[in-house]
């Protein structure tokens, strides 16, 4: 019984770190994404934290919801579109983040991109 539990913790701390080394892969794509895309800013590290932490709280409700997620190249035009709301509407619950609708665009372009070379990254 001993072996269970201790098997049980094991399994919970590795799936809390798979979820932490998925959260700063997001963050360093999201990074790289706002540094090549023009009008769009992420003013401090908090705000970048934040801010992915938001997307990928938008990205589990419209996959739990609607059954679609908001990868810009897993899912086609839908996905790419969802991308772009996501990367816009998140503005307005984080302070320190800023991006237009072109930027949005551009920058779901180039978060496909990006998201796509880095290892270990699931979408938003």
């Amino acid at each position: 019984m001993a072996e269970t539990r201790s098997e049980t913790n094991q399994n919970t701390g590795s799936g809390v770190w798979q979820v932490v080394g998925r959260l700063i892969a997001a963050a360093v794509v999201l990074a790289i994404t706002a540094f090549f895309t023009p009008g769009f800013t992420i003013n401090n590290i908090w705000a970048l934290a934040i801010a992915t932490i938001i997307l990928a709280v938008m990205d589990y409700l419209i996959a739990k919801f609607t059954g679609i997620q908001s990868s810009p190249f897993g899912k086609g035009f839908v996905g790419f579109a969802l991308a772009a709301i996501t990367l816009y509407v998140t503005q307005f619950f984080v302070a320190g983040y800023s991006i237009s609708w072109m930027a949005a665009i551009i920058g779901a372009l180039i978060y496909g991109v990006v998201d796509y070379l880095i290892p270990g990254t699931t979408g938003m």
